[in-house]
């Protein structure tokens, strides 16, 4: 499949196997109901993929430690990258992995920053099967506690999500950038339900059973309404052509940012964004600018 073909399918239908698009078909003409906990089950689990030769160079160059993060009970793999005092979080997307942004953390370091990244639980070399977006947050708040502080955090996909609500929740830092990041979290129950071949009906109840399993409405993590208590000095990168989040949630988030500004590319899709020389040199100059 060339690289052309990819940008045009979201990850999902890239990533999940054929059988487990027909089991999706079926359930959907059986059963709405064990439709939506089949597709639970499946929203909730990470799809796993061997380290690309494009990140092995942070991989092998990273201090790698495996760290238990107690608010969740699980763990993590942390990736500390170079050695410079000012550093830099980076939080990768689902299914992604700690060296995801390892591009720009290679131009941060030429510009004298070190980064931290991580793999989530169930994801890259950690453990476990299942994650979910508060693991990531959770996790966020303990390499902040443990590693910061951070003059910046950039969070890809869901990451960004994630980042912006561990700011409204207290992570301090002065500058935030995401990349191709969603804003609700039912448009994605959405959007993950038809790109499995189920239907409205099945994405609906997903989502309930989702919000009774953990107690509180999931939208309430959807990006627009952290943002309206994120004050730091914010960049929002997405590209037109992206087929996994539309552009439409980076403008909804930015209009719910105090501080911001936006970068919308063209022909980059959701994952070579984060390969791209501009966008890479447009992070790395609002990172190291002065705030007036």
């Amino acid at each position: 499949m060339t690289k052309e073909i990819k940008d045009k399918l979201p990850v999902q239908q890239i990533l999940v196997p054929d059988y487990i698009l027909k089991i999706s078909r079926i359930l959907t003409k059986i059963s709405p109901f064990l439709a939506s906990r089949f597709a639970a089950r499946l929203f909730l689990t990470p799809f796993r993929y061997k380290l690309p030769e494009r990140e092995r160079e942070m991989f092998e160059h990273s201090e790698i430690t495996k760290e238990h993060v107690p608010s969740i009970n699980r763990e993590i793999v942390v990736y500390n990258y170079g050695e410079n005092e000012k550093k830099v979080l980076l939080v990768h997307g689902w299914s992604g992995r700690g060296t995801q942004l390892s591009k720009i953390a290679l131009d941060l370091r030429k510009n004298g920053y070190s980064t931290v990244s991580f793999d989530a639980p169930a994801h890259g070399e950690a453990p476990g099967k299942i994650s979910m977006m508060p693991f990531f947050i959770k996790s966020i708040h303990y390499l902040e506690e443990k590693y910061g502080p951070f003059e910046a955090v950039i969070g890809h996909s869901l990451g960004g999500m994630s980042s912006l609500r561990a700011i409204k929740d207290g992570l301090q830092t002065q500058k935030l950038v995401i990349i191709g990041t969603a804003n609700s979290v039912t448009k994605i129950t959405k959007d993950f339900a038809e790109n499995m071949n189920m239907n409205r009906e099945v994405a609906k109840r997903m989502k309930e059973y989702l919000d009774s399993k953990f107690g509180q409405d999931m939208d309430d993590y959807s990006g627009a309404i952290s943002a309206r208590d994120v004050k730091v000095h914010t960049l929002i990168i997405h590209d037109e052509q992206d087929v996994d989040v539309s552009v439409k949630d980076a403008y909804e988030i930015h209009d719910s940012l105090e501080n911001c500004q936006i970068l919308v590319t063209n022909g980059l899709g959701h994952r070579r964004i984060l390969g791209n020389p501009e966008v890479i040199n447009k992070i790395t100059t609002f990172i190291t600018a002065q705030s007036l």
